[in-house]
């Protein structure tokens, strides 16, 4: 089975449709498939719910595709760094599903796992539970969530080989492991393509299974924020 793609384009080639839900890797500018984004930039593929921590900055990752307007909807925990992202959501031209960071990264681990829905106190008695369902569990309130499978996810990786066997790098694996389980078909870009079996296996992070396509990325690194000290 062909897994490497020349590149982002065609690695995309009939996966996009209006209205998809996308998962994408990343924190930050941090771990981010940022040649993919682009890519689903030029297409012009619209109405897409993305669930990502946040979305990148106004001129960058998620934030392209936020200047295009073709977000409709994001599943996040953190929009802070993004002037565009909040002024679309003030303006009522996005809708947003705020979840707390680690029920996000659940909700994704679960959808990849098959795991229908699982219960957790994080945002109890907050806005984050209403319309939620409650249950007591020795003694203390819990919500229901629901596990999260998206028609693709993205992902960033430091080294692949020709399966598809991912390894990240240090603090950019952040979300990447638990989006690429929980899209029907994963496509991710890395730093580096292998030789077959020069991965050691139990430095793999994730495994050829959940990979269907790759390419190698040229990728920019960006300083999100840039703190000087005199």
């Amino acid at each position: 089975m062909k897994k490497i793609y020349s590149n982002a384009d065609d690695a995309l080639a009939e996966t996009l449709f209006d209205g998809m839900t996308i998962a994408v890797g990343g924190f930050g500018l941090c771990g981010i498939p940022e040649n993919l984004i682009t890519a689903i930039s030029r297409t012009g593929v619209k109405n897409l719910i993305v669930a990502s921590n946040n979305a990148g900055v106004d001129d960058f990752g998620l934030g392209e595709l936020l200047a295009t307007k073709q977000i409709a909807k994001m599943i996040s925990s953190y929009v802070g760094e993004n002037a565009e992202f909040m002024r679309q959501y003030l303006s009522g031209e996005l809708e947003i599903e705020f979840n707390p960071q680690g029920t996000l990264a659940e909700r994704m681990r679960a959808g990849g796992a098959g795991i229908a829905g699982f219960y957790t106190k994080t945002g109890v008695g907050t806005v984050i539970a209403e319309g939620k369902e409650h249950k007591d569990f020795n003694g203390q309130t819990h919500i229901l969530e629901t596990g999260l499978v998206a028609d693709l996810a993205l992902v960033k990786a430091w080294k692949a080989d020709g399966f598809g066997n991912l390894i990240y790098r240090k603090t950019a694996r952040n979300f990447n492991p638990l989006v690429a389980t929980c899209g029907k078909i994963c496509i991710a870009e890395v730093e580096e393509i292998v030789a077959d079996g020069a991965l050691i296996p139990d430095a793999i992070h994730t495994p050829s299974i959940y990979v269907h396509r790759l390419i190698k990325g040229k990728h920019e690194k960006r300083i999100e924020q840039r703190t000087v000290i005199n």
